[in-house]
């Protein structure tokens, strides 16, 4: 199989932060939340990335569908979550920190050790972006910059814990190739507004696209 195949992406949002990634013949699935339920419904995933354990990112009951969906599923997240899903008896590898490891010729790396702050340290549990094979950068509820090029950037966009601002500040810093939104289950279908409407204005003279995805919707990049 030539190397062309490798380097596309298939990105489909089912809706807040879950995620099914397909490359390299495999499907991701980022975290399965309270936000979204079609994720009950997918079949054929191989791995499963969870950022963190509030519950718009972990959902017990919604991950435990999955399971039994996917059956052959390996789950890569944090000592934090692990610690909570393992009192259901699932399995799960760590990658956090400054860690990673390669699933099925896939790198996944984890960066990044704290949620951002609502007030003080209220909910500022552990949270680990995970970057994907040095393509795709899913930072979970935080702000971090793994310090090296970005091709595709999911940015959180609305949340408690952040400024409008301060999201567009964070893509600029990192400035990936692309960018698409996450993080954004609490609006309204059809008042998303400038939510949307604003950063293919902010981000084309740094020449990154935006590409605003909404839930049930793919691309491929």
């Amino acid at each position: 199989m030539g190397a062309w195949y490798y380097e596309f992406m298939k990105i489909t949002k089912l809706g807040h932060c879950c995620l099914v990634i397909e490359y390299k013949g495999k499907r991701i699935l980022t975290d399965p939340g309270s936000y979204s339920s079609s994720q009950n419904e997918v079949k054929d995933i191989d791995l499963i990335l969870i950022t963190h354990e509030h519950p718009d990112h972990l959902h017990i009951e919604s991950l435990e569908m999955i399971l039994q969906n996917n059956p052959q599923i390996k789950i890569i997240t944090n000592t934090s979550v692990g610690e909570i899903i393992k009192q259901k008896g699932i399995i799960f590898d760590i990658v956090e920190d400054g860690q990673n490891t390669i699933f099925d010729e896939i790198l996944i790396e984890g960066f990044g050790t704290k949620h951002e702050e609502i007030y003080q340290e209220m909910g500022r549990v552990q949270n680990t972006g995970y970057f994907i094979d040095n393509k795709l950068f899913y930072p979970g509820d935080a702000f971090t910059n793994p310090g090296k090029p970005i091709e595709i950037l999911a940015l959180p966009i609305v949340a408690p814990w952040m400024h409008f601002k301060t999201a567009i500040q964070y893509a600029i810093e990192v400035k990936p190739k692309t960018i698409f939104p996450v993080h954004d289950g609490m609006l309204i279908p059809g008042r998303v507004g400038p939510i949307y409407r604003l950063p293919p204005q902010i981000f084309e003279p740094y020449n990154i696209k935006f590409i605003p995805l909404q839930e049930g919707e793919s691309f491929e990049a």
